[in-house]
């Protein structure tokens, strides 16, 4: 049987001198953040008593881990919906708030208590 001295081809090539074809297409900006908003969901600032929230809606599709729901106690199984807070005026910075984000159940973010 003959054999090709050729080398094989890869799936995606290596771009060679800058050259853009539609194997080295670059991806388009905003691809990424579109993906991640259908995958995480929509980020947004919501002011309470106790100060700025950041509070993003998890669909139920992208719910794949069991949590509890700081509100009621209860847990939040996969592939329910439900809300993650974090503040967005953590005294440490954006790091140290983003670590403590919680998983709630949305009726018990919007009746939670305010008082601690």
């Amino acid at each position: 049987m003959a054999r090709s001295n050729r080398p094989s081809r890869s799936s995606t090539p290596a771009p060679r001198s800058g050259r853009v074809n539609k194997w080295t297409r670059p991806e388009a900006p905003g691809d990424d953040v579109w993906l991640e908003k259908a995958r995480y969901g929509v980020q947004r600032l919501q002011d309470a008593p106790d100060g700025q929230w950041h509070v993003r809606r998890i669909s139920a599709v992208g719910a794949s881990k069991t949590y509890k729901c700081p509100g009621c106690g209860r847990f939040i199984s996969p592939g329910t919906e439900h809300l993650v807070a974090w503040r967005a005026d953590h005294w440490s910075g954006d790091d140290a708030s983003a670590a403590g984000r919680r998983h709630w159940h949305p009726k018990c973010w919007e009746s939670r208590s305010y008082r601690y």
